[in-house]
């Protein structure tokens, strides 16, 4: 399984080194009215894509800091207020 990972990681770095070097034609954004930023197309793509990692990561930040005191709630109440089991048995006939 190991060495199926491996080669699967390896067919994605090829394809992506190869989409790299095929995209080097200059891109022009214009990003603010006046400005022009003159970059390989691998370059923009690379950055925007870093861009969305990093946003997206941050928009979970307030979920998982909401979960993680859920559960210290609930696990504080746990300890504070232990259930008893108790079995109960049907009275015999």
């Amino acid at each position: 399984m190991t060495a199926l990972t491996w080669a699967l990681r390896a067919v994605i770095f090829v394809f992506l080194v190869v989409f790299a070097t095929q995209n080097t034609d200059p891109a022009s954004l214009r990003l603010l009215p006046g400005t022009v930023w003159q970059t390989p197309l691998v370059i923009a793509l690379l950055v925007f894509f870093i861009g969305g990692v990093i946003i997206g990561a941050l928009s979970l930040l307030g979920v998982i800091f909401r979960q993680r005191r859920e559960i210290s709630r609930l696990k504080r109440d746990a300890v504070q207020k232990p259930t008893s089991l108790t079995l109960e048995v049907p009275p015999s006939a």
